[in-house]
């Protein structure tokens, strides 16, 4: 890697999000980023078809947010200008059934995260000090439940009902009192559901696409009528960027993409596509939906209002759910060697979220 132009370490790179990131900055930028990832099973190093091109602006670290020795090591040799922050255990229904990965990941890994990048920032010179920036990447999801009514804003309480929110809603508490505290300059984004290309099977829109197109079941928690807004992942990335760039350190920025919709319509508006795109001989889609138990502390509605970032940075959602679920699912059927590859790699797409804590297990 060049050593002749700024450097981004983009921890969790190799995820959903931070692939997109690292994408778009390769694509746009000339800087040069390190990607930290532990390549858990969510990750892919394949949702980076650029890298190999591009050996001189982008290097894998195999390392674990929570090894501080490695960190402080990766410091050390390539002393960034920026760290975006975004290694994270991020499945709900995963964290009911075994929240201690979520604490250990999330709450402990961000710490020691902070505490590297503290060490790194108080060598640098003034000048360098001035320009060192750390983005720490939250969710929506450590506000709670909305009413029908209002979306949350940056000043909105804190009220996280799941494992996983709770461990998001205490890294950002951490990031926020490192910068208070030791003023590390660090901001905080707070986005909405992602959706879009090299998305983990996992997460609601590839399950159900997968799904529908072998004819299986689409299993819809509860009524379906939770609400998410949903943000495609392209425009989480260029968020990203405008807040490194050009945020106030210290503040928090919402992103979202102004597109609530319940959980059964994504999957009615999913099977409408794939029958237009892609129609089965078997007749409309639609046919294999099915309600099954809801999951255990189920939010029922999010909505993210970004005025605060539209209005004081300039960034605006350039896609909107029809158009941006519309390339996504024609991305899934465009390349199915790539989430074919995580189904043959043993990813079991079963029901998770139901079990009770196992304390002996820390689970």
């Amino acid at each position: 890697m060049s050593q002749n132009r700024s450097t981004i370490f983009v921890t969790g790179g190799a995820g959903f999000i931070g692939s997109a990131v690292i994408r778009h900055f390769l694509d746009t930028t000339d800087v040069a980023i390190v990607n930290i990832d532990k390549l858990t099973y969510a990750s892919s190093l394949d949702s980076i078809p650029q890298a190999a091109a591009q050996s001189a602006r982008y290097a894998l670290a195999t390392t674990d947010i929570c090894d501080a020795a490695a960190l402080q090591a990766l410091f050390a040799r390539y002393r960034p200008q920026a760290v975006i922050h975004l290694a994270a255990e991020s499945h709900v229904d995963r964290s009911i059934d075994g929240p201690q990965a979520f604490i250990t990941t999330n709450i402990n890994g961000t710490f020691t995260l902070l505490q590297e990048a503290l060490r790194h920032w108080r060598a640098l010179t003034p000048a360098e000090r001035r320009s060192f920036r750390l983005l720490h990447v939250s969710t929506d999801e450590v506000f709670g439940s909305l009413g029908p009514e209002g979306a949350f804003t940056e000043q909105s309480p804190y009220a996280p009902n799941s494992p996983y929110s709770a461990s998001k809603a205490a890294s950002d508490h951490l990031v926020r009192a490192w910068c208070e505290t030791y003023e590390l300059p660090c901001l905080i984004s707070n986005c909405s559901n992602n959706y879009g290309p090299y998305q983990f099977p996992e997460k609601l829109i590839p399950h159900m696409i997968i799904k529908a197109l072998a004819e299986e079941p689409l299993p819809v928690y509860g009524d379906g009528q939770n609400i998410r807004d949903w943000l495609y992942v392209e425009d989480h990335a260029r968020a990203l960027h405008t807040i490194l760039a050009h945020g106030r350190i210290g503040e928090t920025y919402n992103v979202g993409g102004r597109n609530e919709r319940t959980n059964l319509n994504v999957v009615e508006t999913l099977c409408g596509l794939l029958d237009r795109q892609q129609p089965s001989d078997h007749g409309a889609r639609s046919r294999l939906i099915s309600f099954v138990t809801d999951r255990p502390g189920h939010d029922r509605r999010y909505a993210i209002d970004a005025t605060k970032l539209e209005r004081e940075l300039g960034w605006r959602a350039t896609e909107n759910f029809d158009s941006g679920l519309d390339k996504t699912v024609r991305w899934y059927l465009a390349n199915r060697p790539w989430w074919q590859s995580i189904q043959n790699s043993g990813y079991e797409a079963k029901r998770l979220g139901l079990a009770a804590p196992d304390r002996r297990s820390g689970a």
